[in-house]
């Protein structure tokens, strides 16, 4: 059998790019997005802090006196979000897989709260408007830009798999890319959703982590 090929459109931290080399993959990695984040004023913040995303956090980190927001009670999309919260002192209250779920548990149990959406300029419409909905005290603050970094592969390359971590990155390999046989590795539904008419090789891994992503791939060829 020859050696398995596959693509991340994403620079892999180096435990997670180990895990191909132990399983005896050959790995490609590039960029498709890029993020840079916004400067902004910490004015008007609600009682209740939501984050989307680690991007979201790792831009308020970068703000003055972020640590007064310390005493607010957190809501937020995944466990390596909360785990980085938790890791700079926040008290996460609750925290779901996907927007969706937060923004169903935000509706029906905590909607007498106020909250301030730190959020990026590619987010989707799911959080924003079930709390408008709801009738939810809500502001949001563009936090941080995602800009797609297209890259065009060259025809000598062929992957067994492709891993995508979001909807933008697969924007950005379809721009001068095109999905064949290849076996496409998704972090979620929503990513998945964005290759809908493009293929239906399709793995979304188990819970929505770089991980379980990885995991899904070594699992499909070994």
């Amino acid at each position: 059998m020859s050696q398995i090929s596959i693509l991340s459109t994403k620079t892999l931290a180096v435990a997670q790019r180990q895990a191909f080399l132990d399983a005896g993959f050959d790995l490609l990695e590039q960029d498709f997005i890029e993020i840079k984040n916004t400067p902004f004023e910490l004015k008007g913040i609600n009682t209740n802090l939501i984050f989307s995303s680690q991007n979201a956090v790792l831009s308020l980190l970068e703000q003055k006196d972020w640590e007064k927001l310390k005493s607010k009670n957190v809501f937020c999309v995944g466990e390596k979000t909360k785990d980085l919260l938790e890791a700079n002192g926040f008290k996460v209250e609750a925290y779901m897989d996907y927007a969706s779920e937060l923004a169903e548990i935000i509706t029906l149990i905590y909607n007498k709260e106020s909250y301030t959406f730190f959020s990026g300029n590619l987010r989707k419409e799911t959080l924003p408007k079930a709390l408008k909905n709801a009738g939810i005290t809500f502001n949001e603050i563009e936090v941080y830009q995602t800009k797609l970094a297209p890259f065009k592969i060259s025809k000598e390359e062929n992957f067994d798999g492709i891993l995508f971590f979001s909807p933008s990155a697969v924007e950005s390999y379809l721009t001068n890319n095109k999905i064949t046989k290849e076996v496409c590795f998704c972090i979620g539904e929503t990513t998945a959703a964005a290759l809908e008419n493009k293929t239906k090789n399709i793995v979304i891994a188990a819970e929505p982590t770089i991980e379980d992503v990885i995991e899904a791939v070594i699992e499909e060829y070994k």
